[in-house]
């Protein structure tokens, strides 16, 4: 179950209040989302009319979401825009501009950014540095979307020191998997964590003696089957678009891990690693000798 939402960052509780509120009320929500700013300035008057619901509505609303009236939820609403950018992802509406999705989609990136970062348990993260850093072989599991970020991951190898693999086929995966030792690691990586061929991966690399960390979206049937699960929480909205956030964070850890376990390697490695990146500068140069 994923954790509950901070009753400091009101936006966040009213994103995800949608499903239990009445229509009239995720009106209200709807507007707030899309314009957090411009309710923050409003009277009830001016956001029931914003909203096209009666006064009592948005009321009702406030209390609905934890607030002590409509005064409660403008002062944690003040408090949620000085936390950080809204998350207005979900108030994309279909006449907007190319401008208007500029502002929105980052907005909501960086609020999701900043939202997985603050809730990414620093503990785990050590353990899992720890774990890769001693590993002999590596080898990555993602199965769709969560399959590009293992791909990522496999292409950092040089900074790990150590093979690293990422099969996409899933009975590859598992034909992988079953073959590890003591000694190697595998990563899983699930938004969902109910992925059955990365479930299954997981833990045919755990019986054949590997260690197992999971890269999970939310406490799940994956986290538990790992040795170490690093929860990348984001402000996902599946329902109408493709949850580029989610791949965005676990991209951003799989930098954190790999550059973790580079800083443990040898100063060798770390040189050796300099003169591959100057080689790829050059290479990719034009009309250099």
């Amino acid at each position: 179950m994923s954790e509950a939402p901070s009753a400091d960052n009101i936006l966040e509780v009213v994103r995800t209040a949608g499903p239990r509120l009445r229509r009239s009320e995720r009106k209200v929500a709807d507007v707030v989302l899309a314009e957090p700013r411009r309710i923050l300035a409003a009277t009830i008057a001016e956001a029931a009319r914003l909203a096209g619901v009666s006064q009592p509505t948005v009321i009702r609303f406030a209390n609905a979401v934890g607030c002590a009236g409509y005064q409660d939820f403008r002062l944690r609403l003040a408090r949620s825009l000085a936390f950080g950018t809204p998350a207005t992802h979900s108030a994309v509406l279909p006449d907007d501009r190319p401008d208007d999705l500029v502002e929105k989609l980052f907005d909501h990136s960086i609020a999701s950014l900043d939202w997985a970062r603050g809730r990414l348990d620093r503990v785990a993260l050590g353990r899992a540095i720890d774990l890769l850093a001693g590993a002999r072989a590596i080898e990555f599991f993602g199965f769709g979307a969560s399959a590009i970020v293992a791909r990522d991951a496999q292409q950092k190898f040089p900074l790990f020191g150590v093979p690293c693999g990422a099969e996409a086929d899933p009975h590859q995966q598992l034909m992988v998997a079953a073959m590890l030792r003591p000694g190697d690691v595998a990563v899983a990586i699930s938004n969902t964590g109910t992925t059955r061929a990365v479930i299954a991966a997981a833990a045919a690399a755990r019986a054949a003696g590997a260690a197992v960390i999971g890269l999970v979206g939310r406490a799940s049937p994956l986290a538990e089957a790992c040795d170490v699960a690093l929860v990348v929480e984001t402000l996902d909205n599946t329902d109408a678009y493709t949850p580029t956030t989610s791949r965005l964070a676990a991209l951003v850890v799989v930098d954190i891990l790999s550059t973790g376990v580079a800083l443990r390697r040898d100063p060798d490695h770390l040189a050796r690693v300099a003169a591959m990146k100057r080689r790829l500068a050059a290479a990719r140069s034009v009309g250099e000798p």
